[in-house]
């Protein structure tokens, strides 16, 4: 199980803190277990949008495999920004330190900066304050234009709804980029790229878009891509026709269902060979009869 704590600072933006919290309290619902947690400075803390929230005074016991989130907060430049005393800092820096990971949403790096954290790492926020959280934390490498950035176990992220993104990352590394497209589609997001990098994973990569036939007909090329999967199979489980399956699968993901299980075995089979497996013993791995079928594919792509 892990923990996920957000500290919450005064004028927090609501989806700041419910985006990512949305994202681990679904993945709970799949059997992924998180506990969540809300610290604060105060018992209750006042949204940027006029909600109060109760929060806790004390911080959990945590460990490598937990995660700490400070959601971001309504201020007009980061210096106008609510003080933060040096204890939950000093709890972010010790967390880090003790293996653990932190993250942020919009002006919530500005938290981490504060701690020390964003020294010599990768880091994004909102747009409107970028040049000003470089100013202000002349050691952090702030990256622009990105939706979220990870380095070191320190993840931020750029605002608003990109903390959704940043949370689906998170999952999708925990838990494999299957169960973050899983939670995705429950809350009916895209799980998009983060524009800097490449996104790691073909199960995401054509996950952006809300087509629900071809959502489960992905669920079952997934979880069985190794295995034969005639279209008229495929076709049979979600319950239409080969042609309006091939027809569907195109417009929402550009591929055809066979090249999209392709895809994927070609992704598993290239992580096999970088792990020290032969191409035939990768190829045969991951369902294919011909060992040389890896190569091709992957010149057929260039």
């Amino acid at each position: 199980m892990s923990h996920i704590v957000f500290f919450l600072v005064p004028g927090v933006h609501l989806l700041d803190l419910a985006g990512p919290a949305q994202v681990f309290s679904t993945a709970d619902d799949f059997g992924y277990p998180y506990t969540l947690s809300y610290v604060a400075e105060r018992p209750q803390v006042r949204t940027a949008q006029g909600l109060p929230l109760v929060a806790r005074l004390d911080w959990p016991e945590l460990g490598p495999e937990d995660l700490v989130v400070v959601p971001g907060w309504r201020a007009g430049t980061l210096a106008d920004s609510p003080a933060i005393a040096p204890a939950p800092l000093r709890a972010l820096r010790d967390h880090h330190a003790r293996g653990g990971t932190v993250a942020s949403v919009c002006a919530g790096a500005e938290a981490l900066g504060r701690a020390g954290l964003l020294d010599g790492r990768r880091c994004t926020t909102h747009h409107d304050v970028q040049d000003e959280l470089a100013s202000r934390h002349p050691r952090a490498l702030v990256v622009r234009d990105v939706l979220f950035t990870s380095d070191d176990r320190v993840v931020t992220s750029a605002g608003i709804a990109s903390g959704i993104d940043l949370a689906l990352h998170l999952v999708a590394n925990r838990h494999g980029p299957a169960v973050a497209a899983q939670v995705a589609r429950e809350m009916v997001v895209y799980a998009r790229r983060n524009g800097h990098e490449p996104q790691s994973s073909a199960m995401l990569r054509h996950r952006s878009h809300l087509d629900d036939t071809v959502h489960r007909a992905q669920d079952l090329i997934d979880e069985r891509f190794q295995q034969p999967l005639p279209l008229p199979v495929v076709a049979s489980a979600v319950g239409v026709s080969e042609r309006t399956l091939t027809r569907l699968f195109g417009r929402a993901t550009g591929l055809t269902p066979l090249r999209y299980q392709q895809t994927l075995r070609l992704e598993r089979a290239q992580h096999l060979i970088s792990h020290g497996a032969t191409m035939e013993a990768a190829a045969r791995s991951v369902g294919f009869e011909d060992p040389r079928m890896p190569r091709r594919l992957r010149a057929r792509s260039r």
